[in-house]
């Protein structure tokens, strides 16, 4: 059995790509997009007609009402490809504004509902783990509209979501790792801080601890991987969600593979309920420079490929 099948036995598989071409091969349950893998894919020739033919379908249509139809174009094409549900990003130039988030989540669940997706079991809206994002998220889920809270570093965010009562959550592995080896410097050693001493992989299983502990039924999803040993070490996790070059290692790999989280490790060491208001949850926020930095470094970086989908649309 290949690493890949062998994850499969103890973690939802989610495929992170928008080039679902790739996605087949793998079998992923679910499958994640965001504004810059769905810009790098609309590049590609093979996907260029898609961005075409939603522009020609509604010329007098707004821009980012086709930015929209653009993704869940590419989230039908998806979910035709798996069994499991889709993850469409709202503008990350919204991330600090509940109200239009709303908008523009309800309009994305509206469009998918038109072309015959059950939004409820197949789609999750992504947004932001900011305050903002996350009380939209609070209000959507109500409604019944399951999210998904991405950019997602501190634990502070983590309970906050929680409190909210999101679907899921993806705290991102590879940027935590790399904002510490690049603060760390030459002291840094690769060996030392691999698989389980690895900065990143430490956040996730803290933050999957404190769900199970305390019943949170929130599922945790681990994102952002920069190697298999990361992916390795989560084993376990709710899902996690691999982009599809790490995919294709785990396939390569055929040592032996065990479970690293369980509900039984979850309650090894007792973790205190925490209870967060705005102020509380922008003060931890704020306190964790990584978190801080990464959080809006991550917001920056949508919002620049936004512009570039945007300029490519128009022209």
């Amino acid at each position: 059995m290949n690493q890949l099948d062998a994850l499969k036995q103890f973690t939802t598989v989610v495929a992170d790509t928008g080039d679902f071409r790739q996605i087949a091969q793998f079998q992923p349950t679910d499958a994640t997009t965001n504004p810059s893998l769905i810009l790098k894919a609309v590049q590609m020739p093979v996907y260029r007609a898609l961005l075409d033919e939603t522009l020609a379908q509604h010329p007098k249509a707004a821009q980012d009402e086709n930015m929209d139809r653009l993704l869940v174009r590419f989230g039908c094409e998806i979910l035709s490809l798996l069994p499991g549900r889709v993850s469409t990003e709202v503008d990350a130039r919204l991330s600090f504004d509940t109200d239009a988030t709303l908008v523009r989540a309800r309009r994305i669940t509206q469009l998918y509902q038109a072309q015959g997706i059950d939004t409820q079991k197949r789609v999750l809206i992504k947004i932001a783990a900011t305050w903002e994002g996350i009380q939209a998220a609070q209000v959507l889920e109500r409604e019944g509209i399951h999210t998904n809270l991405t950019l997602l570093f501190a634990f502070a965010q983590a309970v906050a979501c929680a409190q909210a009562g999101v679907k899921l959550i993806s705290p991102f592995v590879g940027r935590i790792y790399d904002w510490h080896k690049k603060a760390t410097g030459a002291a840094w050693d690769e060996a030392e801080r691999a698989g389980v001493n690895d900065p990143g992989v430490q956040s996730v299983r803290h933050i999957y601890n404190y769900y199970k502990q305390h019943g949170v039924t929130t599922e945790v999803m681990g994102a952002s991987f920069r190697n298999i040993g990361q992916i390795t070490a989560l084993a376990g996790c709710d899902l996690l969600t691999i982009a599809p070059e790490l995919l294709a290692q785990l396939q390569a790999q055929t040592a032996p593979l065990s479970s690293a989280l369980s509900l039984a490790q979850a309650q090894a060491q007792p973790i205190e309920r925490v209870t967060l208001n705005e102020a509380q949850f922008r003060f931890a926020l704020n306190e964790d420079a990584m978190a801080s930095d990464k959080l809006a470094e991550g917001i920056r970086a949508f919002c620049a490929d936004a512009r570039k989908l945007d300029a490519l649309m128009s022209a």
